[in-house]
């Protein structure tokens, strides 16, 4: 493998992590479908601001139309419901023996594996906080948890490439044998964010509430119903741990990992969700179709209901909508529809 990577997604997630290796030798290209970001990263770099660090970097970038040849390493970090789109139009530009890196909430290892093939697909879980504040701007907010591994399981030579490479963004990421158990756990926690994005409270000043730890309870031991049914054991990570969430816990068990949750959001300059600001701030479509939709779906063909999942997804479509204004009462009538 080379150091020649394409970012397909210059967003919040994208952008950062490929600012950080370019910083550290790497040929990187970015491919974004926003002009004005793409014109501005073109003509002053990439910027990164924020608590971590304030740096900028210089890197080709082009909207899709116009990216020509072909890379061994592609990063996808465009949002979920955009990844079938995407992988269609990243197909042309990826190497025989290459392979793409979905760096996305959600399972959507799956939908890449479909297109370009399982053995070209190469999971990844991340957790750090980030934002897209204008073109060319992304703030760094807080770093988290940032986990690589194969879709099979195995230590393979180029992720152990991949990793080292890493390290230069997360000096603590990891790989694993079962990246999926970290997908899924992020999953309960994801339903939590989207609920918080439900109302206008910050995510720590939200997950704080104590008349709403039966919520967090609930969509957590839902997510964490189907994962199980799917063979796999959900992982913990910034203070969530599933296990607090699973049958026979305790609420004060469940109230200790939220709580440890809030402390690790609390000092984070990103108060709000992705999600929270897509509906707010951007005023566009969220993910929820392709990252928390599923796992109703999934439940259902265990014969697993998940009612507040459900009641959730429908919430997030009437906000997206406008037929929903966007409160904190929101959060009530999830549990008591």
């Amino acid at each position: 493998m080379t150091d020649r990577i394409l970012i397909w997604g210059a967003g919040a997630i994208g952008g950062t992590m490929g600012a950080y290796v370019a910083r550290a030798g790497a040929e990187i290209t970015f491919v974004d479908i926003a002009a004005d970001h793409v014109a501005a990263i073109r003509d002053d770099g990439l910027r990164i601001t924020g608590p971590i660090e304030n740096f900028a970097i210089a890197a080709p970038a082009f909207v899709p139309a116009e990216i020509a040849g072909t890379w061994d390493q592609i990063w996808l970090a465009v949002k979920a419901h955009h990844t079938e789109e995407a992988c269609h139009a990243i197909a042309p530009h990826l190497a025989p023996d290459g392979y793409v890196l979905s760096l996305q909430n959600g399972l959507c290892e799956n939908i890449i594996a479909g297109i370009v093939g399982r053995a070209r697909t190469v999971g990844a879980f991340v957790n750090f906080s980030a934002d897209w504040i204008a073109p060319g701007e992304i703030m760094f907010g807080g770093r988290g948890a940032v986990v690589l591994g194969e879709l099979d399981g195995r230590i393979t030579p180029r992720l152990e490439t991949l990793h080292a490479r890493l390290l230069a963004f997360e000096p603590h990421a990891i790989m694993t044998d079962d990246i999926w158990s970290y997908l899924w756990g992020k999953l309960g926690y994801g339903a939590m964010l989207f609920a918080q994005a439900l109302g206008q409270a910050g995510i720590a000043d939200c997950l704080a509430r104590p008349d709403l730890l039966v919520l967090w309870r609930r969509l957590a031991a839902e997510a964490l119903a189907v994962a199980v049914a799917e063979g796999v054991t959900p992982r913990g990570f910034n203070g969530y741990d599933p296990a607090a969430f699973a049958p026979g816990a305790t609420e004060a068990q469940s109230a200790a990992s939220v709580a440890a949750m809030v402390a690790f959001s609390r000092p984070n300059a990103k108060t709000h969700s992705g999600v929270w600001r897509d509906l707010a701030i951007r005023r566009r479509r969220t993910e929820v179709d392709v990252q928390i939709a599923p796992i109703v779906t999934t439940g259902a063909r265990h014969g697993i209901a998940c009612p507040t999942i459900e009641r959730l997804v429908t919430q997030i479509h009437e906000v997206e909508a406008g037929t929903r204004p966007m409160t904190d009462d929101n959060l009530l009538e999830l549990l008591h529809p």
